[in-house]
């Protein structure tokens, strides 16, 4: 694409533009009208630098997934084996990306839930992709002597992973158009960390 020679501040005013659009409306009802007046350019000149509306959208997709990447999954700390505390420092990595580049984050959700035809074979194969590679990634070298005696280890990680997504999850939906500046981030982490205590109480042996 002609837009990944912009100058770069032309080049992420159109990228915002474009992630807030589809993070609004997904891939099909995203209007490239909206893209092209939000980014103050014509239409025309928004079509010189992209060639459809379909690359544009798998770009930001590769760009959004490149975000999470090195801000989530390189930087997390491989060498803490509890998973409750991995657990922990990976959605307070989530959380500075909601509050660095929310529209990325939104984005994000579009990448998970569409089931747009026009895109969802390309969409699955880098989803496929992202989470063979980096879920691995960020959920290995765990120390499943916590757990209680009888505790499936593996399936007790699953149902963590999955309460702690689901958490994560629920909190999106609550401060989705929230202005950043009245985030509670503090009130989310404090009210993250009794449900980990839960888990920690229902799974671990009473001497951890």
């Amino acid at each position: 694409m002609k837009l990944l020679n912009l100058e770069p501040g032309r080049q992420q005013t159109i990228i915002n533009a474009a992630l807030k659009e589809f993070a609004l409306k997904g891939f099909d009802d995203a209007s490239t009208n909206v893209i092209a007046r939000e980014s103050g350019v014509s239409k025309g000149l928004l079509f010189h630098y992209i060639n459809t509306k379909k690359e544009l959208f798998l770009y930001l997709c590769d760009y959004s997934l490149e975000i999470l990447k090195t801000e989530v999954v390189d930087v997390a700390n491989m060498l803490e084996s509890d998973i409750l505390e991995r657990c922990r420092q990976i959605t307070l990595l989530k959380m500075e990306i909601m509050h660095k580049h929310p529209y990325v984050f939104d984005f994000f959700w579009v990448i998970v839930f569409t089931d747009s035809e026009a895109v969802k074979a390309e969409l699955d194969q880098r989803k496929q992709n992202f989470l063979a590679i980096n879920s691995l990634k960020l959920y290995q070298n765990l120390d499943e002597s916590r757990f209680r005696e009888g505790i499936d280890a593996k399936k007790a990680n699953r149902l963590i992973i999955w309460a702690v997504e689901g958490y994560e999850k629920e909190m999106y939906k609550e401060i989705k158009g929230m202005p950043l500046t009245q985030i509670p981030y503090d009130q989310y982490l404090a009210d993250f960390d009794t449900y980990l205590d839960i888990l920690r109480k229902s799974f671990y042996s009473k001497s951890t």
